[in-house]
């Protein structure tokens, strides 16, 4: 099969590719949802209004005014209580409903596992976030401008490497990729700029983070991510995907690939996501990555206190999350209309955007729509998760 590709240049994290499958048969939207103005959703009015009115009315805005297929979230409040809610259709050609609380490829999200496990690895000591690249993976990470050697472990977490985002220059061939394949791609380009200068997120940072937790503990990432994560805080729902694995294995949506606005939706479901790794190939629900991002700001339950207040060390991000977001090791924090910040990350695979995170009081929140939305229905995903984590 072949495929052609479009990438969100500079941003990694929210990732853009074409696919198809099974013929790729065009698909035109046709719903009859109730929907409300984004700027109401916000407005004191809606403030005012039940939690699951906002939630809702705001879904429906997402595919009635923005166009998504189908949209799904999950809320717990501080007293562990779940709500979800759903929107649109789940299967365009069917018409089925949206499964509640369906999986989704969660895209970058994958990238906060990943910090998870590197950083454990350095509170046993096993890894040193200071040390460099080359103290693991001897001569692996050199090229024009590239020295393994220069840049730290640290650096590679919070995206302040230099080191080119592999992501721009893949073909496109959909077929499963070796890890060291795509780190190859990326040493054939020179580095974005020296280590710790500035911030740009880079695929490759992550990427380079897996390999370093595979050479440490000699197992491979994914057992490493279900053991120490996915396993002890009881994500049922959660999995990174084997190698040649194309469908998502539990009731979910079907994601939608747009090659433009107006242009029609193709369903993008199954295909091989090994080209993210470490740094995007996993599939969760909205409701396990609430547990996920609650688990995480309660220290001793997946980092022991120092590593924990490493990760929330942010610098200053841009693009694509959203004003005053700052990255850290693997998790952003970003500011909320009500004061104070959530914690999370969000990501983005072909067919399927997720966004959310929680707050210091327990609220926890994600969203999920079922294709890749333009950067104003971005803002709109951001304004409901604000609502909901400030209502």
């Amino acid at each position: 099969m072949h495929m052609n590709k479009q990438l969100w240049q500079g941003s990694g994290s929210f990732e853009r590719k074409k696919a198809g499958r099974r013929g790729a048969v065009p698909v035109a939207l046709a719903m009859a949802v109730g929907v409300i103005a984004m700027d109401a959703l916000v407005s004191p009015a809606a403030s005012a209004a039940p939690r699951q009115s906002a939630i809702q009315q705001g879904l429906n805005a997402l595919v009635r005014t923005d166009g998504v297929p189908a949209a799904l979230a999950s809320f717990t409040g501080p007293d562990g209580r779940e709500r979800t809610y759903t929107a649109g259709v789940g299967d365009l050609a069917t018409g089925a409903k949206v499964p509640q609380d369906g999986q989704v490829r969660i895209g970058s999200n994958t990238k906060a596992f990943t910090a998870v496990v590197v950083l454990q690895l350095a509170g046993e000591g096993k890894i040193d976030l200071d040390a460099s690249v080359d103290t693991y993976l001897k001569g692996m990470v050199h090229g024009d401008g590239i020295d393994g050697n220069a840049i730290k472990v640290r650096q590679l977490l919070q995206h302040t490497s230099g080191l080119p985002n592999y992501s721009k220059y893949l073909s496109d061939d959909i077929r499963y990729y070796q890890p060291r394949d795509l780190l190859d791609l990326a040493l054939q380009h020179k580095a974005d700029f020296g280590p710790g200068e500035k911030w740009a997120y880079s695929n490759t940072n992550y990427l380079v983070a897996g390999l370093i937790v595979e050479k440490v503990t000699g197992h491979a990432l994914p057992v490493e991510i279900d053991q120490r994560v996915i396993q002890r805080i009881g994500l049922r729902h959660t999995y990174f995907p084997h190698p040649g694995e194309l469908a998502i294995r539990e009731r979910h949506p079907e994601g939608y690939y747009q090659d433009s606005p107006g242009a029609p939706l193709v369903d993008a479901t199954q295909w091989d996501p090994s080209w993210a790794w470490s740094a995007g190939q996993m599939v969760s629900t909205d409701s396990d990555l609430n547990r996920f991002y609650s688990e995480l700001l309660k220290p001793g339950h997946l980092l022991k206190q120092e590593q924990f207040d490493q990760m929330r060390s942010g610098v200053d991000a841009d693009y694509p999350f959203p004003a005053g977001a700052k990255y850290g090791l693997g998790l952003v924090s970003t500011p909320l209309s009500c004061g104070g910040v959530y914690w999370g990350h969000g990501g983005s695979m072909t067919g399927y955007e997720t966004r959310g995170g929680v707050t210091e009081d327990g609220r926890a929140f994600n969203i999920a729509v079922t294709t890749q939305p333009g950067p104003e229905a971005q803002k709109h995903m951001d304004q409901i998760v604000d609502a909901a984590l400030c209502g």
